[in-house]
Protein backbone atom coordinates (compact mmCIF):
# COMPACT_ATOMS: atom_id res chain seq x y z
CA UNK A 1 0.00 0.00 0.00
CA UNK A 2 3.00 2.25 1.24
CA UNK A 3 4.75 1.78 -1.81
CA UNK A 4 2.32 2.25 -4.49
CA UNK A 5 1.13 5.52 -2.68
CA UNK A 6 5.05 6.23 -2.93
CA UNK A 7 5.50 5.31 -6.59
CA UNK A 8 2.54 7.59 -7.24
CA UNK A 9 3.48 10.44 -5.83
CA UNK A 10 6.91 10.07 -7.55
CA UNK A 11 4.78 9.23 -11.26
CA UNK A 12 2.84 12.52 -10.42
CA UNK A 13 5.46 14.71 -9.35
CA UNK A 14 8.09 13.22 -12.56
CA UNK A 15 5.16 13.78 -14.62
CA UNK A 16 4.75 17.52 -13.05
CA UNK A 17 8.09 18.43 -13.82
CA UNK A 18 8.11 17.49 -17.44
CA UNK A 19 5.09 19.49 -18.28
CA UNK A 20 6.86 22.70 -16.21
CA UNK A 21 10.28 22.17 -17.59
CA UNK A 22 9.83 21.17 -20.71
CA UNK A 23 6.33 20.46 -22.26
CA UNK A 24 4.56 24.08 -21.44
CA UNK A 25 7.86 26.04 -21.94
CA UNK A 26 8.05 24.82 -25.88
CA UNK A 27 4.00 24.75 -25.87
CA UNK A 28 4.38 29.07 -25.48
CA UNK A 29 7.32 29.38 -27.45
CA UNK A 30 5.24 30.47 -30.93
CA UNK A 31 2.29 32.56 -28.62
CA UNK A 32 2.70 35.64 -27.37
CA UNK A 33 -0.09 35.77 -24.62
CA UNK A 34 0.46 32.70 -23.92
CA UNK A 35 4.29 33.10 -23.51
CA UNK A 36 4.19 36.27 -21.53
CA UNK A 37 1.57 34.78 -18.66
CA UNK A 38 3.86 32.02 -18.09
CA UNK A 39 7.16 32.98 -17.89
CA UNK A 40 6.31 36.91 -16.80
CA UNK A 41 3.23 35.66 -14.39
CA UNK A 42 3.13 31.96 -13.34
CA UNK A 43 6.79 30.98 -13.38
CA UNK A 44 8.11 34.39 -11.87
CA UNK A 45 5.36 34.29 -8.41
CA UNK A 46 5.86 30.98 -8.32
CA UNK A 47 9.70 31.33 -7.90
CA UNK A 48 9.54 34.99 -6.05
CA UNK A 49 7.14 32.73 -3.27
CA UNK A 50 9.54 29.72 -3.62
CA UNK A 51 12.99 31.13 -2.87
CA UNK A 52 11.99 34.45 -1.13
CA UNK A 53 13.86 36.65 -3.64
CA UNK A 54 12.80 38.22 -7.27
CA UNK A 55 13.64 37.78 -11.07
CA UNK A 56 16.01 40.03 -10.88
CA UNK A 57 17.98 39.24 -7.91
CA UNK A 58 18.21 35.89 -9.31
CA UNK A 59 19.84 37.01 -12.60
CA UNK A 60 22.16 39.20 -10.31
CA UNK A 61 23.35 36.52 -8.68
CA UNK A 62 24.03 34.38 -12.15
CA UNK A 63 26.07 37.38 -13.10
CA UNK A 64 28.33 37.60 -9.75
CA UNK A 65 28.67 33.63 -9.87
CA UNK A 66 29.06 32.89 -13.33
CA UNK A 67 30.29 36.13 -15.06
CA UNK A 68 33.64 37.58 -15.84
CA UNK A 69 34.12 40.70 -13.72
CA UNK A 70 35.14 43.75 -15.95
CA UNK A 71 33.84 41.62 -19.15
CA UNK A 72 31.13 43.06 -20.68
CA UNK A 73 30.52 40.32 -22.89
CA UNK A 74 30.84 37.84 -19.96
CA UNK A 75 28.12 39.55 -18.34
CA UNK A 76 25.67 39.81 -21.34
CA UNK A 77 26.30 35.89 -22.14
CA UNK A 78 25.98 34.52 -18.53
CA UNK A 79 22.71 36.63 -18.83
CA UNK A 80 21.30 35.16 -21.68
CA UNK A 81 22.82 31.83 -20.77
CA UNK A 82 20.40 32.28 -17.57
CA UNK A 83 17.06 33.84 -19.70
CA UNK A 84 16.90 30.80 -22.46
CA UNK A 85 18.30 28.22 -19.76
CA UNK A 86 17.38 28.89 -16.07
CA UNK A 87 14.57 31.71 -16.17
CA UNK A 88 13.19 34.00 -18.93
CA UNK A 89 13.43 37.62 -18.74
CA UNK A 90 12.55 40.62 -20.73
CA UNK A 91 15.82 42.17 -21.54
CA UNK A 92 16.14 42.84 -25.26
CA UNK A 93 18.00 39.65 -25.51
CA UNK A 94 20.56 37.62 -27.40
CA UNK A 95 18.66 37.85 -31.11
CA UNK A 96 17.69 41.72 -31.09
CA UNK A 97 20.66 42.80 -28.98
CA UNK A 98 22.46 42.14 -32.44
CA UNK A 99 20.29 44.43 -34.34
CA UNK A 100 21.23 46.95 -30.88
CA UNK A 101 24.35 46.39 -31.42
CA UNK A 102 24.32 47.04 -34.84
CA UNK A 103 22.52 50.28 -34.78
CA UNK A 104 25.22 51.60 -31.95
CA UNK A 105 27.64 50.98 -34.04
CA UNK A 106 25.95 52.71 -37.12
CA UNK A 107 25.48 55.39 -35.07
CA UNK A 108 28.26 55.77 -32.88
CA UNK A 109 26.93 58.05 -30.24
CA UNK A 110 28.46 60.87 -28.08
CA UNK A 111 25.47 61.01 -26.20
CA UNK A 112 22.89 58.29 -25.68
CA UNK A 113 19.40 58.29 -23.70
CA UNK A 114 17.99 54.79 -22.49
CA UNK A 115 14.49 54.68 -21.69
CA UNK A 116 13.93 51.56 -19.01
CA UNK A 117 16.64 50.25 -17.52
CA UNK A 118 15.24 46.93 -15.91
CA UNK A 119 18.06 44.96 -14.91
CA UNK A 120 20.93 46.63 -17.15
CA UNK A 121 21.04 44.30 -19.95
CA UNK A 122 20.48 46.54 -22.83
CA UNK A 123 22.84 49.09 -20.95
CA UNK A 124 25.31 46.94 -20.69
CA UNK A 125 24.85 46.09 -24.46
CA UNK A 126 24.95 49.77 -25.62
CA UNK A 127 27.34 51.28 -23.11
CA UNK A 128 29.90 48.50 -23.85
CA UNK A 129 30.21 50.43 -27.55
CA UNK A 130 30.14 53.84 -26.84
CA UNK A 131 32.66 55.53 -28.40
CA UNK A 132 35.49 57.35 -26.07
CA UNK A 133 34.10 60.33 -24.06
CA UNK A 134 30.65 59.29 -24.63
CA UNK A 135 28.22 58.85 -22.25
CA UNK A 136 24.52 57.10 -21.77
CA UNK A 137 21.73 57.95 -19.66
CA UNK A 138 19.29 55.52 -18.45
CA UNK A 139 16.11 56.21 -16.68
CA UNK A 140 14.56 53.46 -14.63
CA UNK A 141 11.14 53.85 -12.68
CA UNK A 142 11.76 50.79 -10.33
CA UNK A 143 13.98 51.20 -7.55
CA UNK A 144 14.52 47.67 -6.86
CA UNK A 145 15.51 47.49 -10.86
CA UNK A 146 17.90 50.16 -10.08
CA UNK A 147 19.47 48.68 -7.36
CA UNK A 148 20.02 45.65 -9.16
CA UNK A 149 21.05 47.64 -12.42
CA UNK A 150 23.51 49.74 -11.03
CA UNK A 151 25.56 46.21 -9.60
CA UNK A 152 25.26 44.43 -13.06
CA UNK A 153 26.56 47.74 -14.71
CA UNK A 154 29.37 47.87 -11.87
CA UNK A 155 29.86 44.16 -12.74
CA UNK A 156 30.75 45.13 -16.51
CA UNK A 157 33.29 47.80 -16.07
CA UNK A 158 30.82 50.18 -17.08
CA UNK A 159 30.21 52.50 -14.28
CA UNK A 160 32.46 55.33 -15.93
CA UNK A 161 30.29 55.67 -19.30
CA UNK A 162 26.76 54.88 -17.74
CA UNK A 163 24.39 57.24 -15.54
CA UNK A 164 21.47 55.49 -14.32
CA UNK A 165 18.51 57.77 -12.76
CA UNK A 166 15.46 56.52 -10.71
CA UNK A 167 12.16 58.23 -11.57
CA UNK A 168 9.63 58.60 -14.47
CA UNK A 169 10.48 59.47 -17.91
CA UNK A 170 8.09 62.28 -17.83
CA UNK A 171 9.87 63.92 -14.71
CA UNK A 172 12.85 63.34 -16.03
CA UNK A 173 13.07 64.33 -19.57
CA UNK A 174 12.02 67.84 -18.96
CA UNK A 175 15.44 67.97 -16.93
CA UNK A 176 17.99 66.32 -19.33
CA UNK A 177 19.55 69.81 -20.68
CA UNK A 178 19.36 71.84 -16.95
CA UNK A 179 20.60 68.90 -14.94
CA UNK A 180 22.44 66.81 -16.99
CA UNK A 181 24.38 68.99 -19.85
CA UNK A 182 22.37 67.70 -22.64
CA UNK A 183 22.13 69.72 -25.85
CA UNK A 184 20.63 66.76 -27.65
CA UNK A 185 20.48 63.06 -28.38
CA UNK A 186 22.11 61.25 -30.75
CA UNK A 187 20.28 57.80 -29.78
CA UNK A 188 17.35 57.00 -27.93
CA UNK A 189 16.29 52.96 -26.66
CA UNK A 190 13.04 52.93 -26.15
CA UNK A 191 12.58 49.52 -23.93
CA UNK A 192 9.89 50.82 -21.06
CA UNK A 193 6.12 51.11 -20.76
CA UNK A 194 4.78 50.48 -23.60
CA UNK A 195 1.92 53.09 -23.26
CA UNK A 196 5.04 55.60 -22.57
CA UNK A 197 6.97 55.55 -26.20
CA UNK A 198 4.65 57.80 -27.51
CA UNK A 199 4.04 60.69 -25.05
CA UNK A 200 7.85 60.26 -24.02
CA UNK A 201 8.89 60.58 -27.69
CA UNK A 202 6.72 63.97 -28.01
CA UNK A 203 8.43 65.11 -25.36
CA UNK A 204 11.66 64.70 -26.34
CA UNK A 205 11.01 66.65 -29.16
CA UNK A 206 9.19 69.67 -27.37
CA UNK A 207 12.21 69.87 -25.40
CA UNK A 208 14.46 70.11 -28.22
CA UNK A 209 16.40 67.02 -27.02
CA UNK A 210 16.44 65.51 -31.15
CA UNK A 211 18.65 66.55 -33.62
CA UNK A 212 18.05 66.39 -37.43
CA UNK A 213 19.67 62.70 -37.64
CA UNK A 214 19.01 61.55 -33.71
CA UNK A 215 18.09 57.77 -34.22
CA UNK A 216 15.10 56.55 -32.30
CA UNK A 217 15.09 52.88 -31.53
CA UNK A 218 12.18 50.97 -29.98
CA UNK A 219 11.99 47.51 -29.11
CA UNK A 220 8.71 45.01 -28.34
CA UNK A 221 7.05 47.50 -31.08
CA UNK A 222 5.06 44.33 -31.79
CA UNK A 223 4.96 42.10 -28.51
CA UNK A 224 3.38 43.40 -26.15
CA UNK A 225 3.39 45.77 -28.81
CA UNK A 226 2.85 49.43 -29.30
CA UNK A 227 0.69 50.36 -32.17
CA UNK A 228 -0.02 54.29 -31.09
CA UNK A 229 3.78 55.13 -31.61
CA UNK A 230 4.10 52.75 -34.34
CA UNK A 231 0.90 54.82 -36.32
CA UNK A 232 2.83 58.17 -34.84
CA UNK A 233 6.31 57.29 -36.10
CA UNK A 234 5.50 55.83 -39.42
CA UNK A 235 2.93 58.37 -40.33
CA UNK A 236 4.71 61.93 -39.33
CA UNK A 237 7.04 63.44 -41.84
CA UNK A 238 9.35 64.15 -38.99
CA UNK A 239 10.48 60.75 -39.28
CA UNK A 240 12.01 58.12 -42.11
CA UNK A 241 10.87 54.91 -40.04
CA UNK A 242 12.07 51.19 -40.65
CA UNK A 243 10.94 48.03 -39.01
CA UNK A 244 13.60 45.27 -38.49
CA UNK A 245 11.41 41.68 -37.61
CA UNK A 246 12.64 39.63 -34.84
CA UNK A 247 11.18 37.83 -31.90
CA UNK A 248 10.55 38.32 -28.67
CA UNK A 249 13.48 37.87 -26.39
CA UNK A 250 14.28 33.78 -26.17
CA UNK A 251 10.96 32.90 -28.00
CA UNK A 252 9.56 31.91 -31.36
CA UNK A 253 7.24 34.65 -31.09
CA UNK A 254 7.48 37.56 -33.76
CA UNK A 255 8.43 40.90 -32.07
CA UNK A 256 11.12 43.39 -33.84
CA UNK A 257 12.46 46.91 -33.51
CA UNK A 258 11.37 49.81 -35.29
CA UNK A 259 14.37 52.34 -36.36
CA UNK A 260 13.32 55.66 -36.98
CA UNK A 261 15.49 58.69 -37.60
CA UNK A 262 14.59 62.36 -36.76
CA UNK A 263 14.29 64.55 -40.04
CA UNK A 264 14.25 67.79 -37.98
Amino acid sequence: MLLGVLTGCVLGAAVVYVLVAWLIPAAVQHNAWAALLWHDVIVERFLDFVTGSTRPQRLLKAVQKKATRGDPQSVIATIDRFCRGSEWAMNVGDEKGVILDTVVCEVSPGSALELGTYCGYSTVRIARLLPPGARLITLEFNPDYAKVARQVIDFAGLTEKVLLVEGPSGDLIPKMKEQYGITTFDLVFLDHWKDRYLPDTRLLEECGLLRKGSILLADNVICPGTPDYLAYIRSSPRYESKYFKSHLEYTKVEDGLEKSIFLG
